[in-house]
């Protein structure tokens, strides 16, 4: 049996923190930005959409209604979808 416990104190071989870990499966810095870049750009196209949907609006008030509108049905969209994951785990 091993005499090796995790959470062990005081530990037998201390990591260097300065060094950081470095894994096969750890992304890169490229391909952590592109991923930042893509789903930035998915931001702003899904409110670019609906910034344009609330400029057809004639009117101040109709604006604001509309707002409320897709403001409701985001928070559906988004109980919908935190049940689904709840069923999940």
């Amino acid at each position: 049996m091993s005499e090796k416990h995790p959470g062990k104190w005081p530990v037998d071989e201390p990591v260097d923190l300065d060094q950081g870990v470095h894994s096969v499966d750890a992304p890169d810095a490229d391909q952590l930005y592109v991923q930042r870049a893509a789903e930035r750009a998915l931001h702003e196209m899904v409110l670019d959409s609906i910034r344009h949907d609330l400029e057809q609006q004639p009117t101040g008030p109709s604006a604001q209604a509309k707002a409320r509108i897709w403001c409701a049905h985001v928070l559906a969209i988004g109980d919908d979808v935190a049940e689904i994951k709840r069923k999940a785990a």
